[in-house]
């Protein structure tokens, strides 16, 4: 990428120009100072460590609300100015801005609630893998039905989450002061809650959203790992959604005994291209797709029906599911660090330059 010989010193943009020519110019501003942009020739990691059990480091409610439910992931751009000294404020705000979208009629679904709205951000502590993450946040979304007693208490109607878990250094570094990236974005709701949600979080802090898609190779990733978790949460069983390009399209469903499943992987990490003992908590992508191929040269043995020459949607198991859509269910609050570490990549990888 090259790197512009003039530019600005990092200012507050105005709210109409778009991320893109903001961010491009910050880039411009880190490289004279030495940084580097680390944003070119991007891919997923071909190694990353196996999925441990986390200490009681979280809190338990907060870790109690991220699992069990199913979210619609996105990617976030580089939050400008945000602070995370400043929730109470920026949840008094949020919460004026979702009471004037619906007197606007910009928010008409929100008829059903009540005009008045509590919104809280809040800190999840626990879930930084390095010094570079930056704190995880949680925001929720109270109301009441429109015609409901005086005396009933408010109810979560959404919630969502920022967050950056094993970020990459060379990218974290790379951004000047001003920014705070939580690239990973989580949401459970009514969808136009989330419409207006994002759009206080851009105008605020001059980002953007788009949408996070789970691709086939992270899919397979997640079907390894989570297999791999096996000896500590006992997994139930590995299923997976595949679709066959014919016509109509062909879907199939193809589910593997939890202990098959784990001998497999056993005989795959023991194998020639195994990790030697001392690296034995690092998995390779050499041991993913043998994995893969392993499963579907079984599944080709019985049913003469070649998976490769379809895509893999969506794995799931007791641990949790991904969809290739971009929705996750974290099921054990075990292992929520390792799932974020390699949605927080995704990210990474998803969002523009």
């Amino acid at each position: 990428m090259r790197t512009p010989h003039n530019g600005a010193v990092v200012q507050r943009r105005s709210k109409t120009r778009s991320y893109r020519q903001s961010y491009r110019s910050c880039l411009g501003t880190a490289s004279r100072l030495g940084l580097t942009p680390a944003l070119t020739a991007r891919r997923l990691n071909a190694s990353r460590r196996a999925a441990k059990p986390q200490n009681d480091k979280v809190n338990p409610e907060h870790l109690a609300l991220l699992v069990k439910a199913e979210w619609q992931l996105s990617y976030v751009t580089p939050l400008y100015q945000f602070r995370h000294t400043q929730l109470r404020s920026y949840s008094r705000q949020l919460a004026a801005f979702i009471v004037a979208e619906k007197q606007q009629g910009l928010a008409v679904e929100v008829s059903e609630l009540h005009n008045s709205y509590r919104v809280s951000l809040s800190v999840v502590q626990g879930l930084t893998e390095s010094e570079d993450d930056a704190e995880t946040v949680l925001i929720q979304i109270h109301s009441k039905p429109m015609f409901a007693r005086q005396d009933e208490p408010q109810r979560s109607v959404w919630s969502g989450w920022l967050t950056c878990v094993h970020g990459s250094p060379e990218y974290l570094r790379s951004l000047p002061k001003d920014f705070t990236c939580l690239p990973l974005f989580g949401s459970r709701g009514p969808e136009y809650l989330s419409r207006v949600v994002k759009s206080w979080f851009q105008k605020t802090f001059d980002c953007c959203f788009g949408s996070l898609e789970i691709n086939h190779t992270s899919l397979q990733w997640f079907a390894a790992l989570w297999t791999d978790c096996h000896s500590q949460s006992h997994i139930q069983h590995l299923r997976m959604l595949w679709t066959i390009p014919a016509a109509p399209p062909l879907q199939i469903t193809y589910t593997v005994d939890h202990q098959d499943a784990w001998d497999l992987w056993n005989s795959v990490r023991k194998g020639p291209t195994a990790a030697v003992a001392e690296d034995a908590a690092s998995i390779d992508l050499e041991e993913v797709t043998g994995f893969l191929q392993a499963l579907k040269s079984h599944f080709y043995r019985h049913f003469r029906l070649d998976l490769s020459a379809g895509t893999l949607q969506q794995v799931s198991t007791a641990v949790g599911s991904a969809k290739s859509s971009g929705r996750i269910k974290m099921s054990n609050s075990r292992h929520v660090i390792a799932t974020l570490t390699l949605l927080t990549e995704c990210a990474l990888l998803k969002m523009p330059i």
